[in-house]
């Protein structure tokens, strides 16, 4: 399956509880509107299918999609038909065996597990529903429920997290078989609790040096196990990469559903919906934004976008749009091997994935248009 055909995404935005560095477009509710949402969900695609007339990919994310009823799961996939890879993501918590099956049933073919930390106390300080046991059991139970492929989600850079502590959540994941892990270091990010918490010197998240060795000594052991890095924070088994995500980050076109969902239509149009659920349930078809980006605008997601994967920017797709980059800007980071050109595509390699934002940043200074 070609990941350049478009995917769909459908926003699902209740949680049981906010967890503390949550920075998502998400809501507690005690009794959501469910059904409303998924049939303002079902007009929605209605209206702008005839933009994605075969989608390849779906993918459920949230909020908690895992507690999204199954029926209404079921009837989302039989209305956008995807010919491909169907992905949900669950937690610890809100997923149980008989929810695993059904799922399947319903068409779903791979599952993002928020895993996050197998530790207690973490589990405590991120302020997660579920317990550290529940992580567990629901890792084991999805290698038994028959799933195309599914992937572990790992946080690290926790504070006051040991290196033993780390090593642990990785053999946890490691000895599960996972096909696909994505590696997420703690960020706290502005107006969300941890935050805050950060501002106000009430939480110390580890210094720089901690983070790359933790991040390092992560990066040995998934490869150390046959998960190869295709993305800034994505590892994968040979044929196991994310083929829905994998096609926002070499720039393709994709249907954002539901409150807040972005979208790229196959021109280039951005699209996003209004965050409110209860103002998307009551229109369905307004967004709160439709815009086509100029050229430059769109060089510049083509560039953010896919120097993200192992591919690089693709300078051709680039060129096409009347760009290109300085080469003498960049030759500094071509020169010390943390940026390479192979295959028509500037990419990060070696060291280089270390400090990617660095990189990226000096990658949109040497953007220019191309000459004539």
């Amino acid at each position: 399956m070609s990941v350049s055909t478009p995917g769909v995404y459908v926003h699902l935005p209740w949680c049981a509880h906010r967890c503390h560095y949550c920075s998502f477009n998400v809501l507690v509710e005690r009794s959501p509107p469910q059904a409303a949402y998924t049939q303002a969900l079902l007009q929605q695609w209605a209206g702008i299918r005839e933009h994605f007339p075969a989608p390849s990919t779906l993918y459920f994310g949230g909020g908690t999609p895992s507690l999204h009823p199954v029926e209404h799961i079921a009837a989302l996939i039989k209305a956008v038909a995807p010919t491909g890879e169907v992905t949900l993501e669950a937690n610890p918590g809100s997923t149980s065996i008989e929810k695993l099956a059904a799922w399947r049933d319903a068409g779903v073919t791979r599952l993002s597990l928020g895993l996050q930390t197998f530790s207690e106390r973490h589990t405590r300080f991120l302020h997660r529903q579920h317990s550290a046991v529940q992580a567990l059991e629901l890792l084991h139970a999805v290698t038994h429920a028959g799933f195309e492929s599914w992937s572990a989600d790992l946080i690290f850079n926790l504070p006051g997290q040991t290196l033993e502590e780390l090593d642990q959540d990785i053999t946890h994941i490691l000895a599960s078989g996972a096909p696909h892990v994505s590696l997420y270091g703690l960020t706290a990010h502005p107006g969300t609790h941890l935050g805050k918490a950060v501002d106000a010197g009430r939480v110390r998240l580890p210094p720089d040096d901690d983070w790359a060795q933790a991040y390092g000594h992560i990066l040995q052991r998934l490869q150390d196990a046959g998960l190869s890095r295709y993305e800034v924070s994505n590892f994968a088994r040979s044929g196991q990469r994310g083929q829905h995500n994998q096609a926002y980050w070499r720039a393709h076109a994709y249907a954002g559903l539901g409150a807040g969902a972005h979208g790229c239509l196959p021109d280039g149009t951005r699209t996003l919906g209004l965050a409110d659920p209860t103002a998307f349930i009551a229109t369905p078809l307004q967004y709160a934004s439709w815009e086509t980006p100029n050229a430059e605008q769109r060089a510049l997601d083509l560039l953010l976008s896919t120097l993200r994967h192992v591919d690089g920017v693709p300078l051709a797709r680039l060129h096409d749009l009347g760009f290109t980059l300085n080469k003498r800007a960049i030759l500094p980071h071509l020169k010390l091997g943390t940026l390479r050109e192979r295959k028509g595509c500037i990419s990060l390699f070696g060291k280089g994935w270390l400090i990617a934002d660095g990189l990226t940043r000096a990658c949109v200074r040497a953007l220019q248009s191309s000459p004539p």
